[in-house]
């Protein structure tokens, strides 16, 4: 071989190792012909294969408890209520008896992902029935589309909590607090479902509400003081559903009474860290028995068992706040 050749040589190898490597073609950065030889293929095909065993699998990342906690209460001052609702998931996820605080970021979440599409419900609806009223069948149309999809919006929340409570918060809850609590959030989200749904799957909706509800009530006369806030919030709101979803007035009215009563009577045995919550429940018990027994008050449920469109400036009956059996205050149940 002459000087030139191996000179040539040496220049072309010593490229060939600076040239840097394509993840999938080589050194060269094209794409290889294949011939029809089959040293050449295997040679390909084994050194594809080598690479794809190199490549290392993604890490999956497994968030804490104490991190959704905190990326939960971060989403709530942020305001971005579905990522606070997702980051409490995981939290409940750990079937385990949730701390106070970890319920109430749970009730939060969930009542305000909820509260803000009821209360888009009931406007829609409202302006339904106006349009149905002044006969504009196109509009009406157009309306009607629109309202069944908030409602399915709807049912997809409420649908999800509920399988949380059943799957993991309730068969974990521990303390006679924990299980009203629970029970009392399966009602509320059952009679959500019930406020827009008819026929069957409204009686199936109510029916669900009332046997939570009941649940609720009998741990809570048994293992929670008439002042607790826990138990009053209950009371405010099984009493709601009498009266809107059940159209029993009198049912409803009783049962808000005697529970302000009761309240009254032990109005000396309360405790000053439950104090605010218990009186403005109680205040609540007594805004809507006042809204009910007036002779302007009408029950916000037709007799044929189906919803009634919310009613333009009428008076709304009061649920309790969430922050007080534990969130916010939660949207009023009609117009």
């Amino acid at each position: 071989m002459n000087n030139k050749r191996k000179v040539l040589l040496g220049t072309i190898h010593a490229f060939s190792l600076w040239i840097p490597v394509h993840p999938r073609y080589g050194k060269s950065g094209l794409r290889p012909q294949l011939d029809t030889d089959n040293t050449s293929l295997s040679s390909f095909i084994t050194k594809t294969q080598s690479f794809t065993l190199q490549q290392k699998p993604p890490k999956t990342v497994t968030m804490g408890q104490e991190d959704a906690v905190y990326l939960a209460k971060l989403a709530e001052q942020a305001e971005r209520y579905e990522e606070m609702v997702e980051n409490m998931k995981i939290v409940a996820g750990e079937d385990r008896d949730l701390t106070v605080e970890e319920r109430n970021l749970l009730s939060v979440a969930y009542k305000n992902v909820i509260g803000a599409r009821r209360a888009s419900w009931r406007i829609v609806t409202s302006i339904e029935q106006k349009e149905e009223s002044k006969g504009n069948s196109s509009q009406v149309g157009l309306i009607k589309e629109y309202r069944q999809k908030i409602e399915a919006e709807l049912a997809k929340i409420c649908e999800d909590i509920l399988e949380v409570l059943d799957k993991h918060l309730i068969p974990s809850a521990k303390s006679g607090e924990s299980k009203v609590f629970y029970h009392k959030m399966k009602g509320d989200y059952h009679r959500y479902l019930a406020e827009f749904a008819i026929g069957d799957r409204r009686k199936d909706s109510a029916d669900k509400s009332l046997e939570a509800y009941k649940a609720a009530t009998e741990v809570a006369q048994t293992e929670l003081p008439p002042t607790h806030p826990i138990r009053l919030g209950l009371a405010l709101n099984f009493s709601v559903f009498y009266y809107e979803i059940l159209n029993a007035p009198d049912q409803a009215c009783h049962l808000a009474k005697q529970a302000f009563d009761d309240a009254i009577a032990e109005l000396d045995t309360l405790s000053e860290e439950s104090y605010k919550d218990s009186t403005l429940i109680m205040q609540l018990l007594r805004d809507n028995l006042t809204l009910w027994t007036s002779s302007e008050a009408e029950p916000a449920q037709t007799g044929s068992g189906e919803s009634a469109a919310p009613k333009e400036a009428a008076p709304e009956a009061t649920e309790a706040p969430a922050a007080a059996a534990s969130t916010e205050e939660a949207p009023k149940a009609a117009e």
